[in-house]
């Protein structure tokens, strides 16, 4: 039986990781970014461009991006560019990750250290929406 702690971690090591400088980057070039943490957390502060999808509905909501939504092969145009997600701190973004690849989509990252390393590297976030 693995821990919590134990699965994230052995999802970390089967998946990609940026970490948020790379991050900071991939966003000042458009990149698409979807926050996997509950919605009160996302309200509680996000990253201005990231889409809100918990990682508990993820699979699910996907193909309901904004960037696809209404097309009828919106995850086949959602796995056409790289796609970076985050969480708190890495884990749920790593399990998310994980679920994504098994479902085909193969380019996808965790950003390494999630919402409180891009706190502690003092990135812009948005607050109460």
């Amino acid at each position: 039986m693995l821990s919590a702690q134990e699965l994230c971690a052995k999802a970390k090591a089967n998946v990609k990781e940026i970490d948020v400088h790379q991050l900071q980057q991939v966003i000042a070039e458009g990149g698409r970014v979807i926050d996997v943490r509950e919605p009160g957390e996302y309200a509680a502060g996000h990253i201005h461009q990231a889409v809100n999808m918990p990682r508990g509905v993820l699979e699910m909501q996907l193909h309901q991006h904004p960037d696809v939504a209404g097309y009828e092969d919106a995850l086949q145009r959602i796995a056409q560019q790289p796609l970076y997600l985050i969480c708190r701190s890495g884990g749920r973004s790593a399990l998310a990750a994980e679920s994504l690849e098994r479902m085909g989509i193969t380019n996808v990252y965790s950003v390494a250290g999630g919402m409180q390393a891009w706190d502690e590297a003092k990135y812009p976030q948005v607050n109460g929406e």
